[in-house]
């Protein structure tokens, strides 16, 4: 959650004129190819079975 709650914390503030220059990598196909990648990855891990202990 914590990655999709900062993408959008980006988003909602996109038209801060500060934020496009702080941010340039958020417009650009490559970072939302590797959040999609990761969360991926996270909903895989999440699918796995859980560790029992004893």
């Amino acid at each position: 959650m914590r990655m999709l709650h900062y993408a959008a914390w980006i988003a909602q503030r996109w038209d801060d004129p500060a934020f496009p220059q702080a941010f340039p990598w958020f417009a650009e196909p490559r970072y939302w190819e590797h959040l999609i990648l990761d969360l991926r990855e996270q909903l895989s891990r999440m699918q796995e079975p859980s560790i029992e202990l004893w």
